[in-house]
Protein backbone atom coordinates (compact mmCIF):
# COMPACT_ATOMS: atom_id res chain seq x y z
CA UNK A 1 0.00 0.00 0.00
CA UNK A 2 1.63 3.39 -1.28
CA UNK A 3 1.10 6.17 1.74
CA UNK A 4 -1.07 8.92 0.59
CA UNK A 5 1.40 12.39 1.71
CA UNK A 6 4.85 11.77 1.97
CA UNK A 7 4.83 13.64 5.81
CA UNK A 8 4.28 10.32 7.77
CA UNK A 9 6.78 9.52 9.90
CA UNK A 10 8.18 6.10 11.42
CA UNK A 11 7.87 5.44 15.03
CA UNK A 12 10.40 3.77 16.56
CA UNK A 13 10.11 1.88 19.93
CA UNK A 14 14.09 2.82 20.96
CA UNK A 15 15.22 2.45 24.97
CA UNK A 16 16.44 5.41 26.04
CA UNK A 17 20.10 6.05 26.91
CA UNK A 18 21.53 6.59 31.00
CA UNK A 19 21.35 10.95 30.43
CA UNK A 20 18.17 10.72 29.02
CA UNK A 21 16.54 8.67 31.57
CA UNK A 22 17.68 11.25 33.92
CA UNK A 23 16.03 13.85 32.53
CA UNK A 24 19.40 16.40 32.97
CA UNK A 25 19.76 17.33 29.52
CA UNK A 26 16.12 18.22 28.98
CA UNK A 27 16.43 20.48 32.46
CA UNK A 28 19.77 22.13 31.08
CA UNK A 29 17.73 22.73 27.96
CA UNK A 30 14.76 24.12 29.71
CA UNK A 31 16.64 26.19 31.96
CA UNK A 32 18.74 27.38 28.62
CA UNK A 33 15.76 28.82 27.90
CA UNK A 34 14.40 30.58 30.92
CA UNK A 35 17.88 32.48 31.26
CA UNK A 36 17.22 33.76 27.27
CA UNK A 37 13.84 35.08 28.06
CA UNK A 38 15.13 36.75 31.16
CA UNK A 39 17.50 39.29 29.54
CA UNK A 40 15.06 39.95 26.54
CA UNK A 41 13.22 43.43 26.91
CA UNK A 42 10.04 43.03 28.74
CA UNK A 43 6.57 43.35 26.64
CA UNK A 44 4.57 43.83 29.54
CA UNK A 45 3.66 47.90 30.56
CA UNK A 46 2.67 49.14 33.79
CA UNK A 47 -1.08 49.86 33.30
CA UNK A 48 -2.26 52.35 35.33
CA UNK A 49 0.30 54.41 34.62
CA UNK A 50 0.96 53.73 31.00
CA UNK A 51 -1.37 52.58 28.27
CA UNK A 52 -1.02 51.00 24.98
CA UNK A 53 -2.96 52.68 21.86
CA UNK A 54 -5.60 50.84 20.89
CA UNK A 55 -6.92 50.29 17.68
CA UNK A 56 -9.70 52.71 16.38
CA UNK A 57 -12.62 49.71 16.16
CA UNK A 58 -11.81 49.27 19.60
CA UNK A 59 -15.39 48.09 21.23
CA UNK A 60 -15.12 49.24 25.05
CA UNK A 61 -17.93 51.18 27.26
CA UNK A 62 -21.41 52.09 25.83
CA UNK A 63 -22.96 55.29 25.14
CA UNK A 64 -26.42 56.63 24.21
CA UNK A 65 -26.04 59.60 21.73
CA UNK A 66 -27.55 62.52 21.53
CA UNK A 67 -28.59 64.37 18.42
CA UNK A 68 -27.27 68.21 17.42
CA UNK A 69 -30.01 69.69 19.37
CA UNK A 70 -29.10 67.85 22.74
CA UNK A 71 -31.90 65.77 22.54
CA UNK A 72 -31.46 61.91 23.53
CA UNK A 73 -31.85 59.56 19.92
CA UNK A 74 -32.66 56.68 21.73
CA UNK A 75 -36.47 56.12 20.73
CA UNK A 76 -36.96 52.71 23.18
CA UNK A 77 -37.79 50.48 19.86
CA UNK A 78 -35.94 48.08 21.64
CA UNK A 79 -33.80 46.54 18.67
CA UNK A 80 -30.81 46.52 20.65
CA UNK A 81 -32.19 44.76 23.75
CA UNK A 82 -33.30 41.89 20.66
CA UNK A 83 -30.05 41.96 18.96
CA UNK A 84 -28.25 41.56 22.61
CA UNK A 85 -27.09 37.89 22.45
CA UNK A 86 -26.29 37.59 25.91
CA UNK A 87 -29.54 39.61 26.98
CA UNK A 88 -27.32 42.59 28.59
CA UNK A 89 -29.73 44.96 27.55
CA UNK A 90 -33.22 45.96 29.35
CA UNK A 91 -35.47 48.83 28.81
CA UNK A 92 -38.67 50.57 29.82
CA UNK A 93 -39.96 52.61 27.39
CA UNK A 94 -42.00 55.83 28.14
CA UNK A 95 -44.05 58.70 26.84
CA UNK A 96 -43.06 62.24 26.10
CA UNK A 97 -44.87 64.81 28.00
CA UNK A 98 -45.89 68.25 27.00
CA UNK A 99 -42.69 70.26 27.52
CA UNK A 100 -39.85 67.93 27.01
CA UNK A 101 -39.57 68.80 23.66
CA UNK A 102 -36.09 69.64 24.21
CA UNK A 103 -35.38 66.54 25.81
CA UNK A 104 -36.44 63.51 23.72
CA UNK A 105 -36.96 63.66 19.81
CA UNK A 106 -39.65 61.27 19.69
CA UNK A 107 -42.86 60.42 21.51
CA UNK A 108 -41.73 57.29 22.78
CA UNK A 109 -38.07 57.68 24.89
CA UNK A 110 -36.28 54.90 27.02
CA UNK A 111 -37.33 55.76 30.79
CA UNK A 112 -35.33 53.66 31.91
CA UNK A 113 -32.16 52.15 30.04
CA UNK A 114 -29.74 49.46 31.57
CA UNK A 115 -26.95 47.52 30.09
CA UNK A 116 -25.40 44.91 32.83
CA UNK A 117 -21.82 45.51 31.75
CA UNK A 118 -20.82 41.86 33.32
CA UNK A 119 -23.14 40.41 30.78
CA UNK A 120 -22.01 42.48 28.16
CA UNK A 121 -19.65 40.75 24.92
CA UNK A 122 -19.14 43.86 23.66
CA UNK A 123 -20.03 42.40 20.08
CA UNK A 124 -21.42 45.61 18.62
CA UNK A 125 -24.47 44.41 17.51
CA UNK A 126 -26.84 46.77 19.65
CA UNK A 127 -24.95 49.27 17.24
CA UNK A 128 -25.48 47.59 14.31
CA UNK A 129 -29.39 47.28 15.49
CA UNK A 130 -29.99 51.07 16.15
CA UNK A 131 -32.49 52.53 13.71
CA UNK A 132 -31.45 55.75 15.18
CA UNK A 133 -27.87 55.71 15.31
CA UNK A 134 -28.34 56.14 19.51
CA UNK A 135 -25.69 53.77 21.21
CA UNK A 136 -22.49 53.39 20.20
CA UNK A 137 -19.31 51.33 21.77
CA UNK A 138 -16.71 54.04 22.28
CA UNK A 139 -12.90 53.65 22.78
CA UNK A 140 -13.25 54.29 26.56
CA UNK A 141 -12.82 51.02 28.76
CA UNK A 142 -14.98 49.77 31.49
CA UNK A 143 -13.32 50.39 35.21
CA UNK A 144 -12.82 47.42 37.45
CA UNK A 145 -15.17 47.67 40.56
CA UNK A 146 -15.57 44.96 43.44
CA UNK A 147 -19.52 45.05 43.94
CA UNK A 148 -21.58 43.41 41.31
CA UNK A 149 -24.16 46.17 41.46
CA UNK A 150 -21.56 48.91 40.79
CA UNK A 151 -21.83 46.42 36.65
CA UNK A 152 -25.45 47.92 35.99
CA UNK A 153 -25.27 51.39 34.07
CA UNK A 154 -27.79 53.23 33.72
CA UNK A 155 -28.74 56.46 31.93
CA UNK A 156 -27.03 58.19 34.56
CA UNK A 157 -23.62 56.51 33.65
CA UNK A 158 -24.81 55.73 30.14
CA UNK A 159 -25.85 59.01 28.50
CA UNK A 160 -23.50 61.85 26.99
CA UNK A 161 -23.66 65.12 28.69
CA UNK A 162 -25.01 68.05 27.46
CA UNK A 163 -22.70 69.95 26.76
CA UNK A 164 -21.40 69.79 23.57
CA UNK A 165 -17.26 70.13 24.30
CA UNK A 166 -17.90 66.51 26.47
CA UNK A 167 -19.24 64.65 23.52
CA UNK A 168 -17.80 61.49 22.58
CA UNK A 169 -16.61 61.62 18.57
CA UNK A 170 -17.36 58.14 17.61
CA UNK A 171 -16.23 58.97 14.06
CA UNK A 172 -12.98 56.97 13.81
CA UNK A 173 -15.06 53.97 14.65
CA UNK A 174 -17.16 54.49 11.97
CA UNK A 175 -15.94 53.38 8.38
CA UNK A 176 -15.88 55.44 4.79
CA UNK A 177 -18.70 53.34 3.53
CA UNK A 178 -21.05 53.65 6.64
CA UNK A 179 -20.07 57.65 6.29
CA UNK A 180 -21.32 57.53 2.68
CA UNK A 181 -24.29 55.88 3.49
CA UNK A 182 -24.91 58.36 6.46
CA UNK A 183 -24.57 61.11 3.22
CA UNK A 184 -27.37 60.03 1.50
CA UNK A 185 -30.35 61.94 1.01
CA UNK A 186 -32.90 59.07 1.01
CA UNK A 187 -31.56 57.94 4.39
CA UNK A 188 -31.82 61.49 6.22
CA UNK A 189 -34.71 60.39 8.42
CA UNK A 190 -32.54 58.50 10.75
CA UNK A 191 -30.52 61.73 11.64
Amino acid sequence: MQALTNRSKVVSDKKMTFMERIYIPAILKGMSITIRHFFRKKISINYPEQTREFSKVYRGQHVLKRDDEGRERCTACGLCAVACPAEAITMIAGERKPGEENLYREEKYAEVYTINMLRCIFCGDCEDACPKEAIFLTDRIVVSQYERSSFIYGKDILVEPLDQSLRIDISARQTEKVLNFKQDKRFAHNK
